[in-house]
């Protein structure tokens, strides 16, 4: 459809699903078609790559940054960006450690589980109950929805998957969790059929290997 945006990646979450989650979060229109990788157009010879705006912008961060700005998602002024900036960020950090966890030795996942668990539990989810709990405001930054919130809600997701009762002690991340979800553009991403990706199995590992190269099991930290 002219004017969507096209993403370039794997068949697979990867470090695109984010991007997903983000033009899913600005629109019911907004998410473009998708396409195998497309080395000739890219810049450093990685992806995710997406052409938006006459533009083929490559790196997550500064694609991420775009569509938020693009899409009213990254507040109202510089102090508010810089505090979706950090959030974000900090999710980051987390879903790094699950964005890895399919390229371990077996041996090595049970491990990375728990460790995915003990980060989310003692180190990133209390830092964002603390907000919510001291500003008493739905969203994280300046009571909109930003794509600070597409983000954590992406993670909480993520780990849950990992340990489905992982947000037990977090009252304030619990109704979070349910009031994001129920944003209509969220909503429609998380029915069944959607452009969101499921939990990466043997075929994409394996896709992802050859292609990258990656004849060797990543070792669990």
């Amino acid at each position: 459809v002219a004017g969507k945006p096209k993403l370039y990646y794997f068949d697979g979450r990867g470090k695109m699903e984010s991007i997903r989650w983000l033009l899913a979060a600005a629109s019911y229109d907004t998410l473009g078609n998708e396409d195998w990788l497309c080395s000739g157009s890219l810049m450093f010879q990685q992806v995710p790559m997406v052409e938006i705006d006459g533009m083929k912008i490559v790196q997550t961060r500064p694609i991420l940054s775009y569509i938020a700005a693009k899409y009213n998602l990254y507040g109202k002024d510089l102090k508010e960006r810089a505090l979706i900036d950090m959030y974000a960020g900090g999710t980051d950090d987390l879903v790094g450690f699950i964005l890895m966890f399919p390229f371990l030795l077996a041996e090595d996942k049970e491990k990375q589980c728990a460790l995915i668990v003990q980060k989310a539990t003692s180190r990133y989810f209390p830092a964002y109950e603390k907000v919510l709990k001291d500003h008493g405001q739905d969203f994280l930054v300046g009571n909109n929805f930003s794509w600070a919130d597409v983000h954590l809600l992406e993670a909480i997701l993520m780990v849950e998957e990992k340990k489905s009762d992982v947000l037990s002690g977090f009252p304030h991340l619990q109704a979070f969790k349910a009031r994001i979800s129920n944003i209509p553009t969220i909503k429609k991403f998380l029915e069944q059929g959607s452009q969101r990706k499921p939990v990466p199995d043997d075929k994409y590992v394996e896709t992802v290997r050859r292609v990258l190269c990656m004849y060797y099991d990543i070792k669990a930290n």
